[in-house]
């Protein structure tokens, strides 16, 4: 999710070639010619170790989080004051010589959460206020391939495409029925996607979305401004229904529309179909100039914040039109995107530099503008 200046952090891997010996024929350890690994470098807001670097101090600069110096890195996601990371492999090094690594297994897939913890969202336990280094969530048995986090709640995909939630559950964004705990500080399976294979998910403010490994979409939680995507519905009498969802509802508006990938803001969400194409449900608020109070006589223009809700997914146009899009990402009021290697960016930028070099904003989140003209291959972006 893309970062507000309050809780700004950003974080990205980088990639170190190590040459090791040949394979070994050991359980649940191997060894391989070549391999990449990937580390973490964080930097920004350290308040509450979020940044996972053992101190509440903000970095201006990108560190590398030493607590991985023996793992390479499989994904990391953002949270509202929280952190996880996913492992791809442990490496140990053989013997005395530092060219020569064994690879422990038994490490892969493996999460772990640094960071604030006032509503369970690290996983660990609810007794614990924050905490300046990740620690293993060790609720989590099977492996894990997927993670995603949301402002006060977390969720992991296990390898047989299991999802399991923990955090705040307000609004029912757990997925784990109305009768659930309004906190559930340790990794709990959503059984009602028992017999469903989840692909991936994308956590919002208090909503979450998922992917089914058919295509289809399903949204819980926090309904208010559209970010679910179901609609307006009215009850019996005429009055409309609570929007909260307490259990994945499928979104029905895309049904024959295969995704592959969603994402969820603060009030916004959107997917991305198999052919590249965009949609987006939610919050679309605007700039726009709007008559003020009068001054000598005459009217006052102002810039003025206008809701335009959007409570179906409806497609992005402009430059997606003939492009595709590779993945997406929602913020507070601003999203990202990759189309052919090239990002783009709409929404709410403010004096913030959300967007560009010289702090431009083009406000409303269906425009868009192009900040950086270079390949680019992943975005990681936060409330």
């Amino acid at each position: 999710m893309l970062g507000r200046s309050l809780t700004a952090m950003t974080k990205y891997y980088l990639k170190q070639d190590i040459k090791l010996g040949s394979k070994l024929g050991i359980c649940k350890r191997w060894i391989s010619s070549t391999l990449q690994r990937r580390f973490a470098a964080l930097w920004g807001n350290g308040d509450y170790g979020r940044l996972g670097l053992g101190s509440l101090e903000s970095r201006w600069r990108p560190v590398v989080c030493s607590a991985f110096e023996k793992h390479s890195l499989k994904a990391l996601a953002c949270g509202g004051a929280h952190t996880l990371f996913l492992t791809a492999v442990a490496c140990i090094q053989v013997g005395a010589h530092k060219s020569f690594f064994t690879f422990d297994c038994s490490e892969t897939g493996c999460v772990y959460a640094t960071g604030l913890n006032d509503f369970g969202q690290l996983g660990i336990s609810e007794n614990i206020g924050y905490s300046l280094e990740p620690l293993r969530i060790s609720g989590l048995k099977k492996e894990v391939v997927q993670i995603s986090t949301g402002y006060h709640h977390s969720s992991a995909i296990t390898v047989d495409g299991e999802l399991y939630m923990w955090g705040k559950n307000s609004n029912g964004q757990l997925g784990l029925g109305k009768k659930a705990a309004k906190v559930i500080p340790i990794p709990t399976k959503v059984e009602c996607l028992s017999g469903i294979f989840t692909k991936q998910a994308a956590l919002g403010f208090e909503q979450s979305v998922a992917v089914t490994g058919g295509g289809k979409v399903l949204s819980w939680g926090a309904g208010g401004s559209g970010r679910l995507g179901h609609g307006q519905e009215s009850s019996i009498l005429g009055f409309l229904r609570s929007t909260s969802e307490y259990t994945p509802r499928l979104i029905k508006e895309l049904e024959g529309v295969k995704v592959k990938i969603a994402a969820a803001g603060f009030l916004h969400s959107a997917c991305i179909d198999e052919n590249g194409r965009v949609y987006i449900f939610g919050d679309r608020a605007v700039d726009k100039m709007v008559e003020g109070n009068y001054t000598h006589g005459a009217p006052m223009r102002m810039a003025a914040s206008v809701l335009d809700v959007l409570h179906s997914p409806e497609r992005v146009q402009g430059p997606f039109s003939e492009s595709p899009v590779d993945q997406v990402s929602c913020g507070w009021k601003h999203t990202a995107a990759i189309s052919e290697g090239k990002i783009l960016t709409w929404g709410w930028g403010g004096s913030h530099g959300t967007f560009s070099e010289d702090g431009h904003s083009s406000g409303g989140q269906l425009s868009w503008y192009l900040i950086l003209d270079m390949p680019v291959i992943e975005i990681i972006t936060k409330l």
